[in-house]
Order: structure tokens, then sequence, then C-alpha cells
């Protein structure tokens, strides 16, 4: 990572508010989620175009990070645990589909292409990914984050997370020669295990104690400043215990939900929130690398086709595991595409596999190439099945979680 001066950060941090408020408020005029505005935008002002955003700045990256774990933590906020556990066998089919179908799929493509086993497992592994922040977004977005689908969706995309730590550890012990035993893997999945059923049941009767001792504290703010304490400091507990921040981020968000003041908190949350959130989601569109994709050399030629082969078998896999349980009655296609984004997840294991030397300069482009597809096309066709949010036409004044998006 590079030193960023305070002037320079300054200059991309009003780059960054004013493209994802203006491209959100374009994607919202044409009738989709401002969402696909803001990852647009994103794109638009990063290094492969604009080179107004550099995201091999540190800086900008903890503000991505500090504004996905404030996602989830408002996410977290609007889950209702006890629908959760009642999707929990479909979430969990839909989850585990979802990551064995398509690394499956996308090994046996790229072994076709003619990729030697390592690189074929890496760019597999891409696949197995879901962006919970993108589709949670979208969802909230559309008012449909309560819904039956949304529950599943957010519950396959939280279990996704524990799977793709597992993923990630075999993978990272892979390229670095490493043999992957059965101890490293159950190791692994202990620890995501663990800490979601650890935090759950001790937050579950410690979280409203520390929020009755606050009430002492005469101050304005102290409910929401508790709030963001407990999420990030379960988001930093997550980290260190092997599993994801935003995982704990989501955690705290479901206890928190519980104290009498949570319509305060999530008032609070949603005025931080229109301010950190679509910064992740800029972050995310300018860490793609458009200059990988030029057709006029044979290796970004070969990034062109990998890229168009990963794109069918990352969506046709996720779809299929969209149908996967069977007894379930809603809308089949809604939770697919909902699981379809790769987005920050993606990226992460191609700079790791590209980092490594596992992958070459033209996988990477494709891997890049499928990563930003599926992150583009999910928002819209979510919209599209979904229909508009309730009141959208209306344009109402709301100040609750599921407006991070839309400013009166």
């Amino acid at each position: 990572m590079e030193h960023l001066s305070v002037t320079a950060f300054l200059a991309m941090l009003v780059v960054m508010l004013a493209v994802a408020k203006i491209m959100g408020a374009i994607a919202q005029r044409i009738g989709q989620p401002a969402v696909l505005g803001e990852l647009l935008g994103g794109v638009l002002v990063g290094p492969s175009m604009l080179g107004l955003v550099d995201t091999r700045f540190e800086t900008i990256e903890l503000l991505a990070e500090l504004g996905v774990v404030i996602l989830l933590f408002a996410i977290g906020l609007e889950t209702d645990l006890a629908k959760l556990f009642k999707v929990g066998a479909t979430s969990l089919t839909v989850a585990v589909v979802g990551v064995v179908l398509p690394f499956a799929m996308g090994y046996a493509a790229c072994l076709a292409l003619g990729l030697s086993s390592m690189p074929a497992i890496m760019a597999a592994a891409t696949l197995t990914a879901t962006s919970v922040g993108i589709t949670a977004r979208v969802l909230a977005d559309l008012g449909q984050l309560s819904s039956l689908e949304g529950q599943i969706i957010l519950g396959a995309a939280v279990l996704d997370d524990i799977l793709g730590l597992i993923i990630l550890t075999i993978v990272t012990e892979l390229s670095e020669g490493r043999e992957v035993s059965p101890g490293s893997v159950a190791r692994t999945t202990g620890l995501a295990i663990s800490f979601l059923i650890g935090a759950l049941a001790v937050g579950w009767f410690v979280v409203p104690g520390i929020f009755r001792m606050a009430r002492r504290l005469q101050l304005p703010g102290t409910p929401t400043a508790l709030a963001l304490i407990i999420a990030l400091g379960l988001s930093w507990l997550a980290d260190r215990s092997g599993s994801a921040m935003i995982l704990g981020a989501f955690v705290a968000g479901i206890l928190v939900a519980r104290v009498p003041s949570s319509r305060e908190i999530e008032h609070g949350i949603t005025e931080i929130g229109h301010f950190l959130v679509p910064l992740f989601f800029v972050v995310v569109g300018a860490s793609v690398d458009l200059t990988a994709l030029d057709p006029r050399t044979a290796e970004s030629r070969f990034a062109l086709l990998a890229g168009g082969v990963l794109i069918v078998v990352g969506v046709a896999g996720k779809l299929a595991a969209g149908y996967a349980p069977f007894w379930f009655k809603g809308s089949k296609l809604v939770v697919g595409v909902g699981m379809t984004p790769r987005g920050e997840v993606g990226l992460i294991f191609a700079k790791m596999g590209l980092a490594a030397g596992v992958l070459s300069a033209g996988l990477f482009g494709g891997v890049t190439l499928m990563v930003m597809v599926t992150t583009l096309i999910a928002p819209p066709l979510l919209k599209r099945l979904l229909g508009p949010a309730p009141g959208e036409a209306h344009e109402p004044e709301v100040d609750g979680i599921d407006d991070l998006v839309t400013e009166a």
C-alpha cells in the first residue's frame, strides 16, 4: 500500500462522494437500484478510466472496509432472527450448492481451457463467493430484505462467508505449496461456527444489560455510539478469531436490534451509512481493472475468453443453487439471482491468486471480468424480478435503514 497525504485523501473523498450520489441518482432515474450507479461510478473514476480514485492506498481500502461493516451492521438491525432460523435449512442448501456447483463447473471449464490444476483451482474458487453487501443493499433498496426470498438469500450469503473462509484457507495453503490436512479445514470451520454461535449466545444476555447501564449517561447520541462500539468490537473479535469481520458486524446488528432504543440507533446508523456505505461500492467499482481486457493482445484475448466462460459458469451455478431447495415455494429465480454477485469477495480471491503468482495477468483479467459482470447484472435483474420498492413512485422521506441510498 502507498502513502496518501491528507489533501489527496480529501480530494479523493470529494470525488467518491460526488460520483456515488450523482451516479446513484441517475441509476434511480432510469429505474435501477442506486448501488448499480455507485458501482459504475467507481469504474468511471477508478484507475482504468479517469484515474481519480486509486484503491492502492491503504486509507481508501480502510474506508471501504468501514463502509461494509456499517452496512452489515445495519442489515443485522433489520434482520428477524426467528425468520432467519425458519429458513435455515433452505439457506444452507442454497449456500452449499452455490459453493460446490460453481467450483466444480469452474474447475472443469478452466481445465478445458488448457489451464493447469492450480490456476484452475484458484479461478474456480473465485466463483464460490457471494457478495452479501451488494445483494443485501439491493434488497434493502427494494424493500425486500424481510421477505422470504430476502431472508433465504441473506442467510445463504452469510453461510457463504463461512464456507468462503474454508475455501480461502485451503487455496492459500495449496498456493504456498503446503498440504491441506483435514485438521486445518476442521479448525477453520470450527472457528467460524463457534464464533457465530458464541457471539449470539453471550451477546443475547450481555448486550441488553450494557444498554441498561448506559442509560445513566445523559449524553445525546449515547445509544448509537454504544451500538457502534459493539459492532466494531465484534467485527474485530471475528477477525481475530479467524472468522470474517462482516460476520461480526452482522451478529452485532442482530443483538442490538433487541434493545429498547433500537429505533434511535437505526436512525443514527442510517445517517452514518449515507456517508460510508456508498464509498464501499465506489471502491469495489474502482478496483475493476479494465486494462487487462484490451483485445489487441493475445493475453487479453485469452482473458476475454476465460472471462466469458467463467461468467456463464458463475451465473449458471448460482442460479442452479436457487432451485436446489425443491421444497421452497417462493421465487427460486430471485434467490438464484440474489446469490450471483461476486463483488469485493471475488476480487479478494483474485488478487490473492495474482499476488501468489498462481493467476497470470490474462487469467486475472478474465476473473476480473467475471466479477464485474456478475456484480453489475444482479441489481437490475433483481429490480426487474421484484418490481419497484413500496412507495417508490412517491419518493417519500424515509430515515430507516432500508433507505441507506436515497436521501429525501
